[in-house]
């Protein structure tokens, strides 16, 4: 082989990708992978940071099975799964089509995001103020208008729909800005050939904006599900999972467990359920929802 062919042959880009790659591997495999696993194996021990862990198999698997708290917990997170869900899907989708449709305005996209810059905690302490019973300005109003004041994060019918909200109102300018890149997407001249057969907006919706915009919903959903089933901090700030047992969600149960009673093995078990809920959430929404597919042709 001439000298000339032997300069001509391409490099192996191997080395330079496995360096590029190595940070990211690394911070997967000691941040994601390890724990992943430890916790796994945890979760078929009995384990405080005092000791060492000792095995007992599935013990803390039956005993979830029979504790009545857990199960609460279970369904009081996919009721508050449901109304954060619902709610935010709903409205990001409305507020995403009325800024593609009416706006273009780098300053109204920017200013949606201004709720989501703010930390968890300091939104659910700034509505825990508003909507107090006794001080709060919602209430004030309320009672202005001659209704009766509502305990919105003291009482049982009220709490879990509440927190839905305020989460919602946080994360909703984000997931509308999701959604708002997906309606970039859809080429202008399928709305013009809507309009030309004289298609409405509404049917427009229905009929072109919605099945197009299919494979970023899915996206949407899955993070904003994942989201919502670790909801932990705004409850935590703001009822403390009360009241009783009205708004213990089950990041706040396994965090009880772990960090007030010290029974991590029993936590883990419940962080090895919940892994496998939002494994099986994210993977039945991909396949019915038809992911990887588009309308767009």
């Amino acid at each position: 082989m001439s000298t000339a062919a032997v300069a001509r042959r391409p490099r192996s880009q191997l080395g330079p990708a496995l360096v590029m790659i190595a940070p990211a591997a690394l911070g997967f495999l000691v941040f994601y992978l390890y724990p992943t696993l430890r916790g796994a194996y945890l979760s078929l021990t009995e384990y405080n940071v005092l000791g060492s862990p000792v095995f007992v198999g599935l013990r803390n698997y039956v005993d979830m099975v029979q504790d009545d708290v857990f199960w609460n917990a279970v369904r009081v997170t996919l009721l508050y799964v449901v109304l954060n869900i619902g709610f935010q899907t709903v409205l990001a989708v409305g507020l995403a089509v009325l800024m593609h449709r009416l706006t273009k305005s780098v300053l109204i996209r920017g200013s949606l995001l201004l709720p989501y810059l703010i930390a968890n905690v300091v939104v659910a302490l700034l509505w825990y103020w508003m909507l107090d019973y006794s001080i709060g300005i919602v209430n004030a109003v309320i009672d202005a208008v001659g209704l009766p004041q509502v305990a919105f994060f003291g009482d049982e019918t009220w709490t879990v729909a509440t927190i839905a909200g305020v989460n919602t109102w946080r994360h909703l300018g984000y997931t509308a800005l999701l959604v708002f890149a997906g309606l970039q997407m859809i080429p202008a001249s399928v709305y013009e050939a809507a309009a030309v057969d004289g298609a409405g907006e509404w049917r427009t919706f229905w009929r072109i904006t919605l099945p197009l915009l299919r494979p970023v919903l899915v996206l949407v959903l899955v993070i904003t599900v994942t989201g919502a089933f670790q909801v932990f901090d705004t409850v935590a700030v703001t009822t403390g999972g009360g009241p009783g047992n009205a708004s213990r969600v089950l990041q706040l149960y396994i965090y009880e467990q772990a960090f007030a009673r010290g029974h991590f093995g029993y936590a883990s078990a419940m962080s090895v359920v919940l892994f496998l809920i939002l494994a099986g959430a994210a993977f039945a929404q991909m396949r019915l929802l038809r992911a990887g597919e588009s309308d767009l042709t």
